[in-house]
C-alpha cells in the first residue's frame, strides 16, 4: 500500500513540512517528535500531510515502537475515510505487535465501513474473549467496546436475537451503561419480548426505566413527565451546550419573501417523506420561499424526485459538520426552520441548538417533547396537545384550527387485490394493524387477543418486523387460547401496495400508547375505519385528532377497557363497520382533514405572524459582523 501515491497536500509555503518530511524518511526523526509534528499537521487540516508524513516514518525506521506510529496513521487515514488504507495500517501495527488490542478493535471499524461485517465481527470477538476476565480499567473498557460494537452492529444486521445476548452480557460485565441499557429496551420492543423492562444482573427497573430514549419511552408509557425526562435527560447527554449568543442574531437582514427551511434526513421513501410532498409543494411562492435543508439518502424513488422537485431550493449538509451546517442555515437567511425529525435515528438537534433560525418549531418526525434547546414551538391541535399537556413540553403550541396533521392526496394506489392475494379468508372479520412491532404492547396485544377470542369469526392481520416478533406474538396467542391459525402477516410490499390493502381489512386496531400516524391517515384515506385509545400525551392523541376531524370522533376511545369493548362490538356487527365504511367513501375525503390547501393557508398565517413578529423586534436585522 502507499498511501501517500497521491500526492500530499503540503502546507502552503511550508519549507518546514519539506525538512521533516526529509527527516522521517533519513530514520533520525523521534517518536515524540514525529507525534507531535504529524498531530500539528492533522490539526491545521493538513491530514493527507500528516499521514505522509506517518508513512516515511514507518517506512524507514526499524524501531520497536512502529506499531503506535501505525496505530496513529491509521486514524488519519480513517478520519479521511480511507478505509481500506486505514485497514492496512492497523493490520502493520498488528503484524509488529500481535498483542495491540486498540489496533484491532480499530480494525473491526474499518472492517465495517467496508462492509466486511464478519469479519469485523471476528476482530471484535477476539478483543472480547481475550479481555474476558477483567483487570485493569483499560481491559475492561476494551472488553466492553468489543462487545458493545459487536452488539450494535448485530442490531443493525438485524440478528436480533445474537445482538440481545451481547447486551446482556455488557451490561452483567458492568451495569451502569445507559447506552447498552437504551440499546436493549428498544431491542426487546423490536422483538415484542415483553415485558420489555426485564432485569438484567444488577441492572434495576429503575435504571432500566431512566436509560429509556425518548422514543422508546413513547412507546412505553403514555405519562407525560416521563417523556419530558427522557427528552431532557437525552438532550443534557448528547446536546452540546447552546453557545451565547444565537447564531440567527448575527446573520443577515431578513427582508423579502418569508424562507422556511425544513431540516431532515428523511425526505425519501419515509413516513414523514410520505405525508409532506403536498405541504411543500402547496407554499405559495409569492410570500413563500421554501428551502429542504437535507441528508435524506438518494433512493432512486419517485417520491424523492417529486420531494426535491417541490422545494425552491435543496441544501445537501450531509458533507457538513452540525456547527458549519448552522452556519449555512444562518447565512441562507432562514426565517422558520422546520426540524422534521427530533430525536429519531439519524437526527442532527445540535445544528437546532445553535438557534440558525430566529423561529423554529417541531413537526412530524418526533411526534412529542423533543427537549432540543432552540426548539420553541410544536405545530398542534387543541385534541392533541390538550392544556392539561403543556407543563411537560418544552415546545409552545403553534395551535391549528384543523388536524396538526398534513396528508398527501396524491398518493399512488396499487391495483385493488382480493383477500385471496394475501392469504385472507373470505368468511371472516379482519382486525388489522400495520404499526411497526416496536408500537406494539403487551397490555394491548394481550386486549387484541381478547378481542379476538370473543369474535369467533374474526381473524387479526399483522406485519411482522422480524422473525423474533412474529414467533412471540404467535406464542403469546396461544397462551391466551387463541390459535397461531387466526394470525395473519401481511409481507412489506411497495407504499402503492400497502395502501391499496387497506381495503381488505374491516376494522384497524391502533397500537397505544404510540398511535398510529401515517398509517391511521393511510388507513382513512382508503376507507378502513380505525379504532384508537387516547392517551395523556401528544402521541398518544395522534389518531383521535384524525378521527374527530375525518368526522368519526366516537371511534377514539379513553380506557382500553373501553377500547376492548368497542372492538368486540365492532367485530360482531360488521354492518355497523360497514356503515363506517361507507361513509369514509363518500365524505372522508371531503373532510376537512384531507384538505390539504386550508390546512397549507392556515400554517402559512401562523408561519407569517412568528417570521415578522421576529423581523420587527429591535436587533432582528443584524448584518454580518
Amino acid at each position: 500500500m502507499n498511501a501517500s501515491a497521491a500526492r500530499p497536500t503540503i502546507p502552503t509555503g511550508d519549507d518546514e513540512f519539506a525538512r521533516e518530511l526529509e527527516l522521517a524518511r533519513s530514520g533520525h526523526m523521534g517518536l515524540t517528535d514525529l507525534l507531535n509534528r504529524a498531530e500539528g499537521l492533522k490539526q491545521q487540516g493538513h491530514a493527507e500531510a500528516s499521514a505522509a508524513l506517518y508513512e516515511s516514518w514507518i517506512e524507514n525506521t526499524e524501531s520497536p515502537l512502529r506499531h503506535v506510529a501505525c496505530f496513529n496513521w491509521g486514524t488519519v487515514l480513517a478520519a479521511m475515510r480511507r478505509h481500506a488504507e486505514a485497514e492496512a495500517a492497523y493490520r502493520q501495527a498488528l503484524g509488529f505487535q500481535p498483542g495491540f488490542l486498540q489496533a484491532r478493535l480499530n480494525l473491526g471499524h474499518q472492517l465495517e465501513h467496508l462492509k466486511r461485517h464478519d469479519e469485523a465481527l471476528a476482530e471484535w470477538s477476539q478483543v472480547a474473549e481475550l479481555t474476558a476476565r477483567g483487570g485493569s480499567q483499560d481491559v475492561r473498557e476494551l472488553h466492553l467496546h468489543a462487545v458493545n460494537n459487536s452488539a450494535r452492529l448485530l442490531e443493525t444486521l438485524r440478528r436480533f436475537d445474537e445482538s440481545e445476548r451481547l447486551m446482556i452480557r455488557s451490561l452483567e460485565f458492568e451495569p451502569a451503561q445507559s447506552d447498552v441499557i437504551q440499546h436493549y429496551v428498544h431491542l426487546r420492543q423490536k422483538m415484542c419480548a415483553w415485558p420489555i423492562y426485564r432485569e438484567v444482573g444488577a441492572v434495576t427497573h429503575n435504571q432500566l426505566l431512566v436509560g429509556t430514549s425518548p422514543l422508546a419511552m413513547l412507546s412505553a408509557t403514555d405519562d407525560p413527565s416521563l417523556h419530558l425526562l427522557a427528552a431532557q435527560r437525552f438532550a443534557h447527554e448528547r446536546i452540546p451546550k447552546a453557545p451565547p449568543v444565537a447564531l440567527h442574531s448575527i446573520g443577515p437582514k431578513r427582508e423579502g419573501r418569508i424562507r422556511i427551511g425544513y431540516l431532515s434526513g428523511d425526505l425519501c421513501l419515509h413516513a414523514v417523506g410520505m405525508l409532506v410532498p403536498e405541504l411543500l409543494e402547496l407554499h405559495d411562492r409569492e410570500r413563500f420561499e421554501v428551502f429542504a435543508l437535507c441528508w435524506s439518502r438518494e433512493d432512486g424513488s419517485a417520491q424523492r424526485a417529486r420531494l426535491v422537485k417541490a422545494v425552491d431550493h435543496l441544501v445537501r449538509i450531509d458533507h457538513l459538520d452540525d456547527t458549519a451546517a448552522a452556519r449555512l442555515i444562518t447565512g441562507l437567511g432562514i426565517d422558520i426552520l422546520v426540524d422534521l425529525q427530533g430525536l429519531t435515528s439519524g437526527a442532527r438537534p445540535a445544528i437546532l441548538g445553535m438557534r440558525p433560525a430566529p423561529v423554529q418549531v417541531s413537526y412530524l418526525g418526533f411526534p412529542g417533547c423533543s427537549g432540543i434547546p432552540g426548539v420553541d414551538w410544536i405545530i398542534a391541535d387543541r385534541y392533541v396537545m390538550p392544556p392539561e399537556q403543556l407543563p411537560y413540553s418544552t415546545e409552545r403550541p403553534i395551535y391549528l384550527d384543523r388536524c396538526y396533521q398534513v396528508s398527501d392526496r396524491k398518493r399512488e394506489i396499487g391495483p385493488l387485490p382480493t383477500r385471496a392475494t394475501y392469504g385472507l379468508p373470505e368468511d371472516k372479520f379482519v382486525f388489522c394493524s400495520f404499526n411497526n412491532n416496536f408500537k406494539f404492547t403487551e397490555p394491548v396485544f394481550d386486549a387484541w387477543m381478547r378481542i379476538v377470542r370473543a369474535v369467533p369469526d374474526s381473524v387479526l392481520w399483522l406485519l411482522a418486523d422480524n422473525e423474533w416478533a412474529r414467533e412471540n406474538m404467535l406464542a403469546r396467542a396461544e397462551r391466551h387460547g387463541v390459535a397461531r391459525e387466526r394470525l395473519f402477516f401481511a409481507p412489506r410490499v411497495s407504499p402503492a401496495d400497502y395502501l391499496a390493502r387497506f381495503t381488505l381489512a374491516d376494522l384497524v386496531l391502533d397500537t397505544f400508547p404510540y398511535n398510529a400516524g401515517t398509517t391511521a391517515s393511510d388507513a382513512l384515506w382508503m376507507g378502513t375505519p380505525i379504532l384508537t385509545l387516547s392517551g395523556r400525551s401528544y402521541i398518544s392523541r395522534m389518531a383521535g385528532s384524525l378521527l374527530t376531524h375525518v368526522g368519526l370522533p366516537e371511534l377514539a376511545t379513553e380506557s382500553l377497557a373501553q377500547y376492548e369493548r368497542l372492538a368486540i362490538q365492532l367485530g360482531s356487527q360488521p354492518q355497523r363497520v360497514a356503515s363506517y365504511k361507507r361513509y369514509l367513501a363518500e365524505y372522508g375525503r371531503s373532510s376537512p382533514l384531507f384538505d390539504v390547501p386550508a390546512f397549507v393557508r392556515d400554517l402559512e398565517a401562523e408561519f407569517a405572524r412568528l417570521a415578522l413578529q421576529h423581523r420587527d423586534e429591535p436587533g432582528a436585522a443584524a448584518e454580518h459582523p
